[in-house]
């Protein structure tokens, strides 16, 4: 909590920087800026119509300012959930990096202002007998030791921005920032996107145990059973290695469902970032983690705001506009100054008297004449550095688009796929006891038996994997639309983050 106590401090004190970088950025060389059109449809593909209808509520509030404490409602979920907000090692890395970015733009921002510095010096010589040292003008009694003493206030080397070079510089160094802090927020939706989705697998691999075992003390006995009639003669040794075939099948269902249960387990201890408590709340059944059916998409333009990897691509291209400012003011001459104001004296104790008063001025200044295409050539690197972030940008958003609009055409499809998988299960486990009762009448062979519980059996694994899948794909368009970053719901509408 600490950690993440600190990151939000940071995020504050970077978000102050747009404005002094908009004050500045009034007087660089760099180009104007004007954001990329985005490179896809005004809208999403039309989802297609569902006969389910979905059972839960509809959300009204957009899904980038819905807090994952309130989307989630299954609370082992949402405890996991918030240990890895203070535990998760990935996000303790993007917390220094928010930092490093922040301190690496005060470093820059500085070279803005004169760094003003106070100096001392004593100077100690024993010159020698022709050096013309004389205690008084026109005597012939030399020095034994020269003593000279200073003191002072200035700095050197300060660089007049005339050009801006220094102010796009700052200005690429505060974009750099501002990403890292968008990348901190996405790398939060994706966390809890990743904890959310390794959760539903978990119970959808705990549900097929739960079949396994269930299939494997069911065909047990059902082996018991026709071993006794086998032995008295009333079975054949075909129908006796079917019945073990059925086990063997369950029970390598099971050892396989236990395993992947452990490695489930295990990717949500690494992704929280600690052991899993154990007094954790029990988990709710496999469907009822949120009571949210229907997430509006809105529309593909809300995504420049609200998902923070575009925001983190766009922030990157701005840093890289500002660079072109810096090295378009290279071609221009530059002007650096050293000042310094203080006392010197040849005798320490009149070293702070008025007469011992000093001062100097060093400007200088450094015009480019022959740079042999130094310059150039690296204006034409940044012009190319900012054509990739152009295209970084743009790719950012159509990756954001086909991720919407793939959860989109899907969700009503799971509905339905769910729904058929529901009345498959139904009639499989019908068909499954109809073929034991004709079995056991002796009016059919084991076969059809065999058949029919092998049928259930696969239906039961697909319904529940439809099941885990449309869950995963409402977490994964929750992701997609910006959502997760915060844990609490904005009570008003947030002002869209626009750099």
């Amino acid at each position: 909590m600490k950690a993440l106590s600190t990151v939000r401090r940071r995020a504050r004190t970077i978000a102050a920087i747009p404005l002094s970088v908009a004050l500045l950025s009034a007087c660089t060389m760099a180009p104007t800026y004007h954001r990329p059109k985005a490179p896809v449809a005004p809208a999403y593909p039309q989802e297609p119509k569902s006969e389910t209808k979905p059972e839960g509520t509809a959300l009204q509030t957009p899904a980038a300012d819905l807090g994952w404490a309130d989307f989630f409602t299954d609370p082992r979920l949402k405890a996991l959930i918030a240990i890895a907000m203070k535990e998760n090692r990935d996000l303790r890395s993007a917390a220094a990096s928010i930092t490093q970015a922040a301190a690496q733009y005060d470093v820059q921002h500085a070279s803005l202002f004169p760094a003003i510095g106070a100096t001392g010096a004593a100077m100690y010589m024993a010159p020698s007998q022709t050096a013309g040292f004389s205690f008084a003008p026109g005597l012939g009694e030399s020095i034994s030791t020269f003593r000279y003493y200073s003191a002072g206030i200035g700095f050197s080397s300060y660089e007049i921005d005339l050009f801006g070079r220094i102010r796009s510089l700052s200005q690429a160094s505060a974009e750099a920032a501002l990403k890292q802090v968008a990348n901190e927020r996405a790398l939060r939706i994706s966390i809890v996107s990743q904890i959310a989705t390794a959760y539903v697998a978990w119970l959808g691999d705990r549900e097929l145990l739960d079949v396994a075992s269930d299939a494997v003390a069911n065909l047990s006995e059902n082996l018991r059973l026709i071993r006794l009639r086998y032995d008295h003669g009333e079975e054949n040794m075909l129908t006796l290695r079917q019945a073990e075939t059925q086990v063997d099948q369950a029970a390598q269902l099971h050892a396989q469902q236990v395993r992947l249960v452990a490695q489930d387990e295990n990717a949500i201890t690494l992704l929280i970032g600690a052991p899993i408590p154990s007094d954790l709340p029990p988990p709710r059944p496999l469907g009822a983690q949120t009571l949210i059916a229907n997430v509006p998409a809105g529309l593909p333009s809300d995504l420049l705001f609200r998902r923070p990897d575009i925001i983190a691509a766009e922030h990157d291209l701005l840093s890289a506009n500002a660079n072109i400012g810096a090295a378009r003011a290279a071609f221009f001459p530059k002007i650096t100054l050293t000042a310094t104001d203080g006392v010197s004296s040849l005798m320490f104790h009149r070293l702070f008297t008025a007469p011992a008063t000093t001062w100097g001025l060093q400007p200088n200044i450094s015009i480019p004449i022959f740079t042999w295409g130094q310059n150039q050539g690296n204006l034409e690197v940044a012009k190319t550095t900012r054509d990739m972030k152009v295209a970084a940008y743009e790719k950012a958003i159509q990756t954001a688009f086909r991720e919407v609009s793939d959860t989109l055409v899907a969700r009503s499809t799971y509905l339905d796929q769910g729904h058929r998988m529901d009345d498959l299960v139904k009639a499989s486990a019908d068909a499954y006891r109809l073929a034991k009762m004709r079995y056991q009448a002796g009016t059919d062979s084991y076969l059809n038996t065999l058949d029919s519980q092998r049928t259930l059996l696969q239906a039961q694994q697909s319904q529940i994997g439809v099941q885990v899948a449309r869950y995963e794909n409402l977490v994964t368009f929750y992701r997609a639309l910006g959502g997760g970053w915060t844990e609490k719901t904005a009570r008003s509408p947030r002002v869209p983050w626009t750099p």
